[in-house]
């Protein structure tokens, strides 16, 4: 029995003195739990490695943060930038967000004062006018809220005021900050910083940068569809089409930003407008001079950015200076900006410091060059215009991604220090890399939604010069359309199906079957992304 203590003691003695030792060589390189000391870069600056070159911080770190925003501000003027307009709409606490000082040096304006008449979210009016609201609010947030149904009606038929006082109630509550936004959107360019936001002594990365004045795009959107629903109900069919006009612009405005959030946020303001302007057609209040004008109008706006580009410049350097973070702060870093959790008890720091230690042995300039060329080889898939071929490589990128990271899943003290580099850049990238293929996905749609839209206004134009809509799509070029445009999805003519009293027009959507033109709000559901004239009746919730 005195044998086996002493055994047992000499045993808890060794783990002491090798937890001690990591101790030791962790805190050599971590001053605490979060941030290095004595920061030491282990890595070229170069195009195949950190791909941008400069500025370097005093540590010798690239300054990903001032180096993007140059980039995306480049040759944009304040007097020309709509969001310089739309923060002067917003107010400077947009969903409660709060943006670092930086954020408006950068856009060259000063920080809107705290008291001002801002634009107003529908949760909050109903909040400060309880009485106004439809019906008693539900306590329940995942029950239906009958005010955001009424909105969802409301964006997508023409209406009057009597049917939703309170909504007429809150657009006029909102009409200064609506009127910025119409003036904003009418702007040439359009420049968001990507500055983020520090957490105590928690460090920033662009990782970290904040977008409350995007999300709140959405709620514009919705309200400018809204009252162009009105106008169009009181008979103002000029009105309207301006305010769908300004959701058409705002949304490729969005869309311009550096972030592929940014540019879904733009696809969905060219969904949220869609159907307003199919209604604008069906209602039969636009003379033939007017149809043309709207479709001359459509026709001129910029097209969509390329989705490539947001991966090629934003998310890439958003991934490389995420690198450097972790290189210059260890992986507690990802736990700080939303990536697994904090790290609480002294074993969990221990663990944390020896990770670090062998992440500095890690060859860094392989690190990055990996990360640099996975992102060389997204963008070439992406930029690839045959859909079938894009999206085949995209889907082996997206299993190689996975293959690669599971190979080096695994005890990280077990790795060799080439290894470790390895499982990093893919383990960063597994992170950081967006649904590629669903996201292109929505671009594919809102391309396809739009070359629908340019049909529908050319086929309301040729009925009204003709008396009744053509046989075949092919009548309305080159007069209407310099071409008409096939099914992005098939490959083949959409599907046109004309009757006395109108038509059906469809792609077949992602699946490329044909459902008879059945979206997913229709019963049963589709893929489909059709035109339907006269208006089919309320199919459901958007």
């Amino acid at each position: 029995m005195k044998g086996s203590r002493s055994v047992r003691g000499r045993r808890t003695l060794l783990v002491v003195l090798v937890l001690a030792v990591i101790a030791v060589a962790g805190w050599l390189v971590i001053d605490g739990p979060l941030s290095l000391r004595k920061p030491q870069h282990r890595f070229t600056i170069g195009k195949a490695t950190t791909y941008a070159t400069g500025p370097v911080d005093p540590d010798g770190y690239v300054d990903y943060v001032t180096a993007l925003n140059e980039r995306l501000s480049e040759h944009i003027k304040p007097a020309d930038n709509a969001n310089v307009l739309l923060w002067q709409a917003l107010g400077p606490h947009p969903e409660d967000g709060t943006m670092p000082p930086g954020y408006f040096h950068w856009l060259g304006m000063k920080r809107p004062p705290d008291r001002g008449e801002y634009w107003i979210p529908v949760s909050r009016f109903l909040d400060e006018h309880p009485k106004l609201a439809p019906s008693k609010r539900p306590i329940n947030k995942a029950a239906p809220d009958p005010a955001y149904q009424q909105l969802d009606d409301a964006e997508r038929r023409p209406w009057k005021v009597n049917e939703f006082r309170w909504m007429v109630a809150w657009l006029k509550a909102n009409a200064k900050p609506l009127a910025l936004t119409v003036q904003a959107t009418r702007r040439s360019q359009y420049f968001n910083p990507l500055v983020p936001s520090s957490h105590g002594t928690q460090p920033a990365g662009l990782v970290a940068a904040l977008l409350p004045n995007v999300q709140t795009c959405r709620g514009l959107a919705t309200a400018l569809a809204c009252r162009a629903m009105l106008a169009l109900g009181e008979g103002r069919p000029d009105d309207a089409w301006q305010d769908l006009l300004a959701c058409h612009r705002l949304g490729r405005l969005v869309a311009r930003g550096g972030t592929v959030i940014e540019f879904l946020v733009g696809v969905a303001l060219e969904g949220i407008v869609g159907q307003a302007d199919v209604t604008l057609l069906a209602s039969g209040k636009l003379d033939a001079q007017q149809i043309v004008s709207h479709l001359h109008d459509l026709q001129s706006l910029p097209p969509f950015p390329a989705l490539a580009d947001k991966v090629d410049l934003g998310e890439r350097f958003m991934a490389l200076d995420t690198a450097m973070m972790v290189q210059r702060h260890g992986v507690a870093y990802l736990y700080g900006v939303g990536v697994g959790s904090p790290a609480d008890s002294f074993l969990e720091r221990i663990g944390q410091a020896f990770e670090q230690f062998e992440l500095n042995q890690a060859n860094w300039n392989d690190v990055l060059g990996r990360i640099n060329q996975w992102y060389d080889r997204l963008v070439a898939a992406m930029r690839i215009n045959d859909r079938a071929t894009r999206d085949k490589q995209l889907a082996a990128l997206a299993q190689e991604l996975k293959d690669a990271r599971l190979a080096h899943h695994g005890i990280l003290v077990l790795l060799s220090h080439e290894q470790v580099g390895e499982w990093l850049s893919y383990t960063l990238l597994s992170l950081l890399t967006p649904a590629l293929e669903k996201i292109q996905t929505s671009s594919d749609r809102v391309e396809q939604v739009q070359s629908n839209l340019y049909l529908a206004f050319a086929l309301a134009a040729y009925r009204q010069e003709h008396g009744r809509y053509p046989e075949s799509l092919s009548a309305l070029a080159p007069k209407y359309l310099s071409r008409v445009p096939l099914d992005l999805f098939s490959g083949k003519a959409l599907i046109y199906r004309p009757r006395a009293d109108g038509y059906l027009l469809y792609s077949v959507g992602v699946n490329g079957k044909d459902e008879e033109g059945r979206g997913y709000e229709d019963m049963p559901p589709g893929d489909d992304l059709s035109v339907r004239i006269p208006l089919a009746g309320a199919r459901g919730k958007k």
